[in-house]
């Protein structure tokens, strides 16, 4: 039996409204996850989209879904969107942002990536703080392995690992 000795007791979620179509993006998607799991607690949640999203207008839209998101925050979460009005830290301040967390006690960390239209207000009014992760606008699903991808980079950085050059 394999046992995995966890940089921290913390849990990082990375939640997500839809799930993610193309195969090679789900392909990448498992691949980072996989790794992470020698690092930390992580779990991937897709939430279904509300079920006439195709009769809704954007900002009916972006207020159903924020309704089934905010089902998921528990008030000891740290809740941060994965927005485009967010920070932008490089990969090492992610990093040091991370390891702050983990020696803080947290619990869960919970990162959120909307919908093609965002995030309501009653989103951001719950939400503790907002990442971007790039100044260009990415689909939602692509932002889905590239924060699994950062999230790895940031334990091998944390870690003294050669994955992140440097």
């Amino acid at each position: 039996m394999i046992t995995l000795r966890f940089i921290s007791n913390m849990k990082i979620t990375l939640l997500v409204v839809g799930k993610t179509d193309e195969e090679y993006l789900n392909k990448g998607i498992g691949i980072y996850t996989n790794r992470l799991l020698h690092y930390i607690r992580f779990n991937l949640i897709e939430i279904q989209p509300p079920r006439n999203f195709r009769q809704l207008n954007p900002q009916q839209l972006k207020e159903a879904e924020g309704k089934l998101l905010l089902k998921y925050f528990e008030e000891s979460d740290h809740i941060v969107l994965l927005d485009e009005k967010g920070t932008h830290p490089t990969s090492t301040d992610f990093a040091a942002m991370l390891q702050k967390h983990m020696n803080s006690g947290l619990k869960n960390l919970m990162f959120v990536v909307g919908g093609a239209f965002g995030f309501s207000d009653e989103v951001y009014k719950a939400a503790n703080s907002k990442l971007a992760l790039s100044p260009m606008t990415f689909s939602h699903q692509m932002v889905r392995l590239f924060f699994c991808e950062q999230l790895y980079r940031a334990f091998t950085i944390i870690r003294n690992e050669p994955y992140h050059n440097n």
